[in-house]
């Protein structure tokens, strides 16, 4: 196995695969030469490798961290396993894709009895000795021995209330001393530090697969595979005295994105109390108050850090007797404001450039400038404040555990996950919640960190709130809020609020509309929506469409005052019959087409045929069968009789789409001259039209070519009826397999292909969207698939059909133009896909639409950079 442990100032920032972020980092600040403690990294091919024996350690392995661990000996002049300079470590993990709060951490590992002794002799100061060996025996008990932390708290909390104790300062050395006792009841802590250090470095490897681990990697796209770097790094204390603390600090705001220095400390307290949320911070204005000189370094530090990487930094800082120390930076989590914020003041500030920007922002974060907000004239009952922790509003019911925030999300309801604080192991819980609120914490604890990362709405530090778990209520100066109560939290103002409170929609963000322009000055692919009303169709145009890739006809026809005419065709019983309700959906229908082409003046609109089965139209239940052939004067039995005549045991692979057009043409023919007839006219006001008219599920050329000569041969007519044209193209819709392997056969007859991934995915898999969820969760969870293809395009199933369609067909049709206009269209990693194969435009939600834009030039400047560096 290659080198398997790197002391920090043998490795390069570049390393980040083998050393992890958190261990390169720690050698690149080491380069530069900042006040970081000595240490090593255990790189995440050691990681890889004991897992791969059996979560034994490679043969080498304990032979060269015990070489590393002599080098730090001797840059601290301390020593491992000596009581009369021991040397104290801390373990911590360290992916190379950073996941805050999710692997094991142990502190002030080496400390025994005797370690103790030596400490207190040396230092004179018993109370941080004390403070120091309780920290490690309940850390390395939970994280290594697996012991429940809730015991440690129990025994801590209990004494305090029996000496009225209001906060852990208030313990004296010989508390603290009968608190260790205490904690030694609890679980057998080995005293040998070399074995300490051993199960430590086991536990740190192991964390890789909890389940809140491979819960954050799931939900945040993270391969299994890559294992965790260790860093073992000679501890210092923020807990020594009053001269001591320690604290998060981030270059910018990550809330807002505004240039100011900003984070948190405590005094007397070690890294895990902050991030941890047990006790509430203290701000940096502070920390430049009580510890000027260390509050100056530490600045001048942060601006050295942000030039360097050129991003915003997220750093850990402890400050032990007037000596300042960094042990961590890494790039800061950001909410979606202040990520846009900051990319784009940093273009400003020539610190980046505008292709640079855009790829620091996550596509699909962007949805944040999209949503509603609170309104402020709204009627409020406000019933808690807390710190504004990540920004949105979540309004849904209160719960008080991440299990049944999962449980009940899954079931539909809108949950506010409830807690005293968060801890990794509410991943899940938060994930699956509108919102969280907690009572402890502040602006970087565990909560606020993770909900910025998830784009979640997080009210922390609500210190008011009086959480009771077993009674499953919350209270507050004046209210008491019970389980399955409805909340909302303004994540943007700290308010906690009584109900729902009205929202409005978002407002603009001018550095937002900036990041867009940007966009569009670098993407290739066109942006269009899905849309079928005036009203969708006009956001979309505001939102940037350029078209509309995707107008579903059949919705038109399900207002109140249509579907009876529609339903009047489909149970016609004669030819004459049914074109005569065809005549009144033709009214219909070419005045909401007119509508969409004058919205959409001078962009293409693909309005696609009739598509769902004819059975969807009509109710399958006795009642409103019984209410529908009394509105229609027709008998019970005869309407019954036909919905039954339609009825099909796998509707999506039945009577649908093309199939419709050819059995019954003269709903094509009306379709096609709704079309034409409110092209012409809305061009006669002044509209430039574009019209695209898109065959759904065809599977052979045949098909495809009946379907054109009726469109062509009624679009004529339409012409020569008003003396009048307009150009116009036909195309299809790409849903079955057999379409792809046999596009050469199609090209001929199409102007384009529109890709419909939702049915082509469930053709490719064989799977229904609408069953998938009975069995899909455990092929996710046993890896089977890596994603669900509904959401992400299977880029080698579903993907490999798409490139052997278009290289079949853009041979034979060098003028094909290729889109999508499935649910993939509007997903950030599948637009990637869609830029490489050499896709015209994608078409999505009209909410999806700027998420679409910014996607699509992050993928043409991904492109752009791997030409200019093809190895890199």
């Amino acid at each position: 196995m290659k080198k398997p442990v790197y002391l920090f100032h043998e490795g390069h920032l570049d390393d980040k695969a083998l050393l992890g972020n958190k261990g390169a980092n720690l050698c690149e600040m080491t380069r530069l030469g900042l006040p970081v403690p000595p240490g090593f990294v255990i790189t995440t091919k050691a990681c890889v490798e004991f897992f791969k024996r059996g979560s034994r350690f490679p043969e080498n392995l304990q032979e060269e961290y015990l070489k590393a661990l002599r080098y730090v000996e001797t840059q601290t002049g301390q020593e491992f396993c000596n009581p009369a300079r021991p040397l104290l470590l801390s373990v911590r993990s360290g992916a190379s894709v950073s996941m805050p709060g999710m692997m094991d951490t142990v502190l002030n590992l080496g400390m025994n009895d005797a370690i103790v002794e030596g400490m207190i002799r040396q230092t004179h100061n018993s109370r941080f000795v004390y403070d120091t060996y309780r920290r490690f025996i309940q850390m390395f008990a939970e994280v290594v021995l697996g012991k429940d932390r809730h015991a440690y708290e129990r025994i801590l909390s209990d004494y305090k209330q029996t000496h009225r104790y209001e906060s852990d300062l208030e313990l004296d050395a010989q508390d603290l001393k009968s608190i260790v006792e205490k904690f030694k009841n609890v679980a057998e802590v080995p005293s040998d530090p070399h074995t300490q250090l051993r199960m430590a470095i086991e536990a740190v490897f192991s964390s890789w697969y909890t389940l809140r681990a491979v819960r954050y990697r799931e939900y945040n796209d993270i391969p299994n595979d890559l294992g965790t770097a260790v860093n073992v790094q000679a501890m210092v204390f923020g807990n020594f005295g009053r001269s001591s603390g320690t604290g998060v600090a981030f270059t910018r705001n990550p809330a807002t994105g505004e240039h100011v220095f900003y984070g948190e400390y405590l005094e007397q307290a070690e890294g895990e109390d902050v991030v941890s949320g047990v006790r509430t911070p203290k701000s940096l204005d502070q920390l430049s108050e009580q510890m000027p000189e260390m509050y100056t370094q530490l600045y001048e530090i942060q601006q050295k850090l942000e030039r360097h990487y050129h991003d915003m930094q997220d750093l850990e800082f402890t400050i032990q007797e007037g000596k300042l120390y960094i042990l961590q930076t890494r790039t800061g989590k950001r909410t979606a404001k202040a990520a846009v914020r900051i990319a784009i003041e940093m273009v400003r500030e020539g610190l980046i450039t505008e292709k640079d920007a855009l790829l620091r922002v996550d596509a699909e974060q962007m949805n944040y400038f999209l949503h509603p907000m609170i309104d402020p004239e709204a009627p409020q009952t406000v019933i808690a404040q807390g710190l504004p922790a990540s920004p949105g509003v979540a309004q849904g019911k209160v719960v008080f555990s991440a299990d049944e925030a999962e449980d009940l999300a899954a079931q539909g309801e809108k949950v506010v996950l409830v807690r005293h604080e968060t801890t990794p192991e509410d991943i899940h819980g938060m994930k699956a919640a509108q919102g969280i609120l907690t009572k402890l914490g502040g602006m970087t604890s565990h909560a606020a960190v993770v909900a910025r990362g998830m784009g979640k709405c997080c009210v922390a530090g609500c210190d008011e709130l009086i959480i009771d778990y077993d009674q499953e209520r919350v209270r507050t100066r004046q209210h008491v809020i019970k389980k399955m109560d409805l909340i909302t939290v303004d994540g943007s103002s700290g308010k906690v609020m009584l109900g729902k409170v009205a929202t409005i929609e978002a407002h603009a963000d001018q550095d937002f509309q900036t990041l867009l322009h940007w966009a569009d000055r670098y993407r290739h692919l066109h942006i269009r929506a899905n849309a079928e009303t005036p009203e969708d169709a006009q956001k979309a145009c505001d939102l940037g469409a350029e078209g509309i890739g995707l107008c579903r006809t059949e919705h038109m026809f399900f207002a109140a005052e249509r579907i009876d005419t529609m339903r009047s065709m489909i149970l016609s019983e004669t030819q004459k019959e049914r074109q005569m309700y065809l005549g009144r959906l033709f009214e219909f229908q070419k005045a909401d087409m007119q509508d969409l082409f004058k919205v959409m003046t001078g962009h293409p609109v693909t309005i696609r045929l009739l598509d769902p089965p004819l059975h969807e139209f009509l109710p399958q239940n006795k009642t409103d069968i019984q209410a529908l052939a009394n509105r229609l004067g027709r008998g019970y039995d005869k309407v019954k009789q036909r919905i039954e005549a339609l009825f099909e045991v796998n509707p999506m692979l039945g009577f649908r789409g093309c199939r419709i057009a050819l059995v019954y043409p003269e709903i094509t023919r009306m379709q096609t001259k709704a079309v034409i007839t409110a092209a012409l006219e809305a061009q006669e006001e002044g509209a430039q039209v574009y019209p695209e008219i898109m065959v759904p599920l065809v599977a052979t050329a045949r098909e495809l070519r009946f379907i054109r000569q009726e469109i062509e041969t009624t679009a004529n007519r339409v012409f020569e009826e008003y003396k009048a044209s307009v150009a116009y193209r036909i195309g299809t819709m790409m849903e079955v397999p057999r379409a792809c392997l046999r596009a050469d056969t199609l090209a001929p007859l199409a102007e384009f292909m529109s890709f419909g991934t939702n049915d082509l995915t469930q053709m490719t898999f064989g799977f229904s969207r609408d069953d998938v969820g009975k069995f899909l969760p455990a092929y996710l969870e046993h890896e089977t698939l890596k994603n669900d293809p509904f959401v992400i395009l299977d880029q080698r199933g579903v993907g490999e059909l798409i490139r052997l369609a278009i290289g079949k067909s853009r041979p034979i049709n060098p003028n094909m133009e290729y889109g999508i206009c499935g649910e993939h269209g509007g997903n950030a990693r599948s637009i990637r896909f869609c830029h490489h194969v050499g896709f015209h435009y994608v078409s999505c939600s009209p909410y999806r639409v700027p998420v679409a834009r910014i996607a699509a030039a992050q993928a043409s400047i991904e492109t752009m950079k791997k030409q200019l560096h093809p190895k890199g």
